[in-house]
């Protein structure tokens, strides 16, 4: 009675997204399974979940959030239907998923009875906390229990998120602390001719990297950079500046003031006496985070946010620092602060303290093999969740 009331409650509050219905493409043919998640650093898991279904089993992968995600072959990417009983019928009416995953702990009530009732399985991943969408948050008398209830299986991110769950009622039976899915690999490719050549260029030079770096953080980098070439004279930096068109002015400017510098857009390379590299091709920054230990995020000390994921540069062994605007990034940070995995500065002072400390190989070595972890974690976790799926497809039920 309390399940009825508490829904009819929540309904009745709902608002219906006004063309919703018509963006719908058609439904491909064969299996599909639905992947929800509330925002995109909570997608970040699913997405791996994602893909494997798509490469290794040949299932179409419908993924709903409210936040707009960048793409993937053979997913489809949709908002999710406002939770009313009317809309969520629609939905899965047009869907028909053989089964549903959510991620993070973002209850949809009318959509999981509806599921219900249709004998689509429930699972959830990266569960942290169990709640109501941001938009419908209140209390309705047993609406997350009832919602917990139908769930074949949760996986928890640690031990005290599973008593969360259990204590906000879902069957203790179902609920497993399995860790954090693993993320799709941020490891990006390069020419691996052009990294031997440039390596053997620069030799046993210490280098770091300026990734995505706005014109207004340029100066902190090459005060910064300056700072430590007092003390290490061989040092090299090189820059990708945030925009393409910015290689010209700040090769000119950098040259006014007395810096050496090549371009790698003039066919120029790192001679033995070049202080700063610049580059202007984002699709080359995989080469350039292999080839320095040490990479700042641009953006992050006084631009918007950090301009790169700082997974890219942890996957491929560059040691971070980045200031205090994470940007789109915050769930990433977090995690890499919280496992000692990146330094963070606050100004061209704290930036040249901190890569000066990094120049020490062992240091660099430490901070890059604790990011490469967090990075790479979570592969466990994700099989497991896998072979429930897998299981619950195959029996199809």
């Amino acid at each position: 009675m309390a399940l009825k009331l508490g829904l009819t409650l929540y309904s009745l509050g709902q608002r219906r997204d006004a063309g919703q219905e018509s963006a719908r493409p058609p439904r491909p043919a064969g299996r599909l399974a639905l992947l929800h998640a509330p925002d995109v650093a909570s997608a970040r898991g699913l997405r791996e979940i994602a893909r494997r279904l798509i490469a290794d089993d040949g299932v179409h992968v419908l993924f709903t959030c409210q936040d707009l995600l960048p793409t993937m072959d053979g997913a489809i990417f949709q908002p999710p239907p406002s939770d009313t009983p009317a809309e969520v019928r629609a939905f899965l009416d047009h869907w028909r998923p053989e089964i549903a995953i959510f991620s993070d702990g973002e209850l949809r009530p009318a959509l999981i009875q509806a599921a219900t009732a249709d004998r689509i399985p429930l699972l959830m991943g990266d569960a942290r906390n169990p709640r109501l969408p941001r938009e419908r948050e209140g209390w309705f008398p047993g609406l997350i229990r009832g919602a917990l209830a139908p769930f074949r299986w949760i996986g928890a991110l640690d031990d005290a998120a599973a008593r969360t769950f259990r204590r906000a009622g879902a069957p203790p039976a179902v609920v497993s602390a399995t860790g954090r899915l693993e993320e799709p690999s941020a490891a990006l490719p390069c020419n691996e001719a052009e990294r031997s050549t440039l390596a053997t260029v620069m030799a046993t030079r210490p280098v770091w990297f300026a990734a995505n770096l706005p014109d207004a953080e340029e100066e902190a980098v090459l005060s910064a950079h300056r700072a430590v070439l007092q003390h290490a004279h061989r040092l090299l930096l090189i820059v990708l500046p945030a925009t393409s068109d910015r290689g010209d002015a700040l090769s000119a400017r950098a040259e006014a003031e007395g810096w050496a510098v090549a371009h790698r857009a003039q066919d120029q390379e790192p001679e033995a006496e070049t202080e700063l590299f610049i580059v202007d091709s984002p699709a080359e920054i995989g080469l350039w985070y292999r080839l320095a230990p040490v990479t700042f995020l641009g953006g992050s000390l006084s631009g918007t946010g950090a301009q790169r994921d700082p997974m890219e540069a942890a996957a491929l062994g560059s040691a971070i620092l980045h200031g205090p605007r994470a940007g789109a990034y915050g769930s990433a940070f977090g995690r890499l602060g919280a496992a000692r995995a990146a330094r963070a500065v606050s100004s061209s002072t704290d930036l040249a303290e901190a890569l000066g400390d990094l120049l020490s190989p062992d240091r660099t070595a430490r901070l890059a093999q604790a990011a490469w972890t967090v990075a790479s974690d979570g592969a466990e976790a994700t099989e497991t969740l896998l072979a429930r799926i897998r299981s619950l497809m195959d029996r199809g039920s």
